[in-house]
Parts: structure tokens; C-alpha cells; sequence
């Protein structure tokens, strides 16, 4: 997003109205984004960008105040997925209104994780472990003819501990977190995980959670979806949709699990590491 050059930055840059000639895989990677918000009522929203920068979590947080209603409904005005289209043939994107903007950053990293797979794959490579900036996407078996077994962090801030191990059998893995970027104005605590429904941090009590899936692209947004949404209605979503996910609850001492059904049958019951 800021590479200037970049052919995002130069949608982003563009006007409204008009066919932005951009390539397949950007097309691709936006079109995914659109249809999981359609999915998820607007709580995934690649356009949510003006409310992350207005509660002072993008690229230049500055001195970190609470915004007032007007403010919030100001910037509400430039967010909204649906001001987005995609077209295939040939590649291009659109907006409709001046200012909304795409930040890819919680769907990006699980595409490029999936494209160095498949390169692997193409080059004959069958047992490999991707992973960049906490996505990953596993294949075959490890040195020791095991399945590569991954951590998933217990969500605390201070240090970096692993909650539990799974093995990860031809299969990609996300995980998206409130616990390590907030920041507190007299005693409250506000999460970097913004609801582009309301325009605010999300409130409730979910602290990280695990999606796995064969595709990490798809795993990395529905794991910033699923930390919009919240444990209950996230884990609902997930039960509707066969997703599997794992959910690290905050509870008055420590934290409590919670897995959907998938999940579960993926991996069994969850014991402690």
C-alpha cells in the first residue's frame, strides 16, 4: 500500500468512476476480500483504512486520543466495500465514491504465502513450511517423516508464549490477535481491531484466534473477520460454514477456549501443551 509506484497505490490514488487496469492476482486477491464481507455483513472491509487512521493505528499514530462522534461518522462516509467492483476480463477495479481507499493487510500476507507454495509445488518441492508475518501453509511431512507441528501464541502481551502445538497435515493456518497492539485513555482499553459496522474497537472478550483451512489466503481474512465478530457470533459463523477455528477467550483469571465443530474434527479434542 505504500510503495508509491505500486498498482495499488495508484487505484488508491485514482479517481472515482473509472476502470483502474491492475493485474490478476491483485484482482483476484480484492475480488476473495469483497466476497467474505459480503458473506460477513461488512465485518471484514478491506476499505476500512480512514477509521484505523482516525483511532491512531495506521502508519502514523501520532499523540492516541479518542475521536469524537462526528469524527467517526466523517470517516465512516469513505468506508464501505461495496463502493469497491472488480472486473476480470480484463483485470481492472473501480470505485464509486472519491475516498475510499484498499488496504490489503489482512488478506495479503496469506496470498503470498499461497503463491510460494504453489511455486514450490511447480518446482517439484512436496514437503515445505511457509510462513510470513504468522501465516503459514504446510505441505507433505518435516525432516523426521512427521507432520510439521506448529504454535499457536497465548495471547499475552509482555512475552511470547506458546498456548498450544498442533500438527499442521497439508494444510494453512492464520491467526489474528487483539493483544499486543491497543492503547488505554483513563483505565479503558481500546483494541486495534476496528468494526467497520460501527466505527469503532470491537469490545468483547475474544483475545486470538486459529483459523486452518487449505487455502491461507481465505484463513488470514476470515481470522480478522472472526476477531470482528466476536467468540459467539464468530463461532456461529464458523459452525454454519464447517470453518475450523480456535478461539482464546479472556476469562476474569486467565483465558478459556472454545473451538467450532471443524475444527474439532480436524484435530480432536484441545489438551493443554
Amino acid at each position: 500500500t505504500y510503495i508509491k509506484t505500486s498498482e495499488l497505490s495508484q487505484f488508491n490514488q485514482a479517481g472515482p468512476d473509472e476502470w483502474i487496469p491492475v493485474s490478476s492476482p491483485l484482482v483476484k486477491v480484492v475480488d476473495a476480500g469483497l466476497k467474505l464481507s459480503e458473506e460477513s455483513d461488512g465485518a471484514f472491509d478491506m476499505t476500512v483504512g480512514p477509521l484505523v487512521n482516525l483511532w491512531h493505528f495506521g502508519p502514523d499514530p501520532g499523540k492516541r486520543t479518542i475521536p469524537d462522534e462526528s469524527q467517526i461518522e466523517e470517516a465512516r462516509k469513505s468506508v464501505g466495500y461495496h463502493h469497491i467492483q472488480v472486473q476480470h476480463d480484463p483485470p481492472a477495479l473501480k470505485k464509486t465514491i472519491p475516498d475510499v481507499y484498499l488496504d490489503l493487510s489482512a488478506i495479503a500476507k496469506g496470498y503470498a504465502v499461497d503463491e510460494v507454495g504453489v511455486y514450490l509445488e511447480s518446482q517439484s518441492i512436496q514437503n515445505y513450511l511457509v510462513e510470513i508475518g504468522g501465516e503459514m501453509r504446510a505441505r507433505g511431512t518435516n525432516q523426521q517423516g512427521q507432520p510439521w507441528k506448529v504454535g499457536i501464541e497465548k495471547p499475552v502481551s509482555e512475552k511470547r508464549v506458546v498456548q498450544h502445538v498442533f500438527p499442521l497435515d497439508n494444510l494453512s493456518m492464520a491467526t489474528s490477535g487483539n493483544y499486543r497492539n491497543f492503547f488505554e485513555v483513563d483505565g479503558v482499553s481500546y483494541s486495534h481491531t476496528i468494526d467497520p459496522r460501527t466505527g469503532r474497537p470491537v469490545k468483547h472478550v475474544l483475545a486470538s484466534v486459529t483459523v486452518v483451512g487449505e487455502n491461507c489466503m481465505n484463513c488470514d481474512a476470515i481470522a480478522t473477520c472472526l476477531m470482528v465478530l466476536g467468540v459467539e457470533e464468530g463461532y456461529n459463523w464458523c459452525k454454519e460454514r464447517n470453518i475450523a477455528a480456535y478461539f482464546i477467550v479472556k476469562a476474569e483469571t486467565g483465558f478459556r477456549e472454545r473451538y467450532s465443530p471443524q475444527w474439532q474434527h480436524l484435530f480432536g479434542e484441545v489438551n493443554e501443551k
